[in-house]
C-alpha cells in the first residue's frame, strides 16, 4: 500500500496520544510530593495542577482510561450492530426486522448524553460501566447504518443465486454483503470514534465514570481550568492530546478510504484494458 501525504500525517497526528497514552504510565514513575497548586517550573516542566500534582506525570497517566474506554466502547457497539443490521436486511420476514429495528429507534430518539446522565444519576458507573453506557447509545446508529449498507447489497442477485445454492447465513452475510459494505462500515467507525471519544470525553469531565480527582485527560480539562489564566499547561496539554486523537483518527480513516477506492479504481482500468 502507498502511503499518502494524509496518511502520514493522520499517523503522526495519532501517534503523540497514543504513544503517550499507551505506554505512558510505564514511564511516569512514582508521584512525588505535591507542591503548590497552579505553579510553573521547580522541576515541573510543565507544572502543577489543581491539588500540586505533576501535571506531566498526570499526562502520561491520564490517556490509557480515554482511549481504552473509546475503543472497547467502538467495538462492543459493533459486535451488536453488525449482527442485528446484517439480519434485518437479509431476513425475508418483516416482523423480524420490525422487531429488531423498532426498539432501537426509541433508543435512538434520547440524547445520547441525556441517557449516560439519567443512568449514572441512579447508578455509578465505573470505566467499565462508562464503557457499556456509550457503547449502548451507539448501538441503534450504528445498526441502522449497517442494516442501511446492508440491504442494498443483499438485494443484489448474487445474494439471491447463492441462497438458491443453498449457502448459509454466515456465508451470505459475512462472506458477500459484508465485504460489500466494508467501505461504508470503515467510513462510519472513522466517524462513530471520533464520536464516542468525545462522549467519553464529555462524560468524564462531567464526572460520570472516574474520581474527581482521577489522572484523565478529561477530567485535567475540568478540574484544573480554573487556574487556565495562571498555569494554561493543565488545561491545554490534555485538551490538545484528545483533539489530536480525534482529528488523526479521521484522518487515517479517510486516508485508507482513499487508499482502497483508487486502488479499486486501478483494479477496474486494469480489466477494461485487459478485455479485447
Amino acid at each position: 500500500m502507498r502511503f499518502t501525504g494524509r496518511f502520514a500525517l493522520g499517523a503522526a497526528v495519532i501517534g503523540v496520544p497514543l504513544v503517550l497514552a499507551l505506554l505512558g504510565p510505564l514511564f511516569a514513575g512514582e508521584p512525588g510530593p505535591r507542591a503548590t497548586s497552579f505553579t510553573l517550573g521547580d522541576g515541573h516542566w510543565l507544572g502543577t495542577d489543581f491539588v500540586g500534582r505533576d501535571v506531566w506525570q498526570q499526562v502520561l497517566h491520564g490517556g490509557r482510561p480515554v482511549v481504552v474506554t473509546a475503543l472497547a466502547a467502538t467495538a462492543l457497539a459493533y459486535a451488536v450492530a453488525l449482527p442485528l443490521g446484517l439480519l434485518a436486511a437479509l431476513t425475508h420476514r418483516r416482523w423480524l426486522e420490525e422487531l429488531l429495528m423498532r426498539p432501537l429507534d426509541v433508543l435512538l430518539a434520547v440524547p445520547s448524553l441525556l441517557l449516560i446522565l439519567l443512568v449514572a444519576s441512579v447508578f455509578e458507573p465505573g470505566a467499565v460501566g462508562l464503557a457499556l453506557l456509550v457503547a449502548a447509545v451507539n448501538i441503534p446508529d450504528a445498526a441502522r447504518i449497517v442494516r442501511a449498507a446492508a440491504a442494498e447489497a443483499a438485494a443484489r442477485p448474487a445474494v439471491e443465486a447463492l441462497r438458491m445454492q443453498g449457502e448459509t447465513w454466515w456465508r451470505m452475510a459475512v462472506g458477500y454483503v459484508g465485504r460489500a459494505t466494508l467501505r461504508t462500515l470503515a467510513a462510519d467507525a472513522g466517524v462513530r470514534l471520533t464520536g464516542v471519544l468525545y462522549l467519553v470525553a464529555t462524560a468524564a469531565f462531567l464526572g460520570v465514570g472516574v474520581a474527581p480527582d482521577a489522572a484523565d485527560w478529561a477530567v485535567m480539562v475540568d478540574r484544573n481550568r480554573t487556574g487556565l489564566a495562571v498555569q494554561p499547561w493543565a488545561v491545554v496539554v490534555p485538551a490538545l492530546l484528545i483533539i489530536a486523537l480525534t482529528t488523526g483518527s479521521n484522518l487515517l480513516f479517510d486516508a485508507a478510504l482513499d487508499q482502497r477506492g483508487t486502488a479499486a479504481s486501478g483494479h477496474r482500468s486494469t480489466d477494461k484494458e485487459r478485455r479485447p
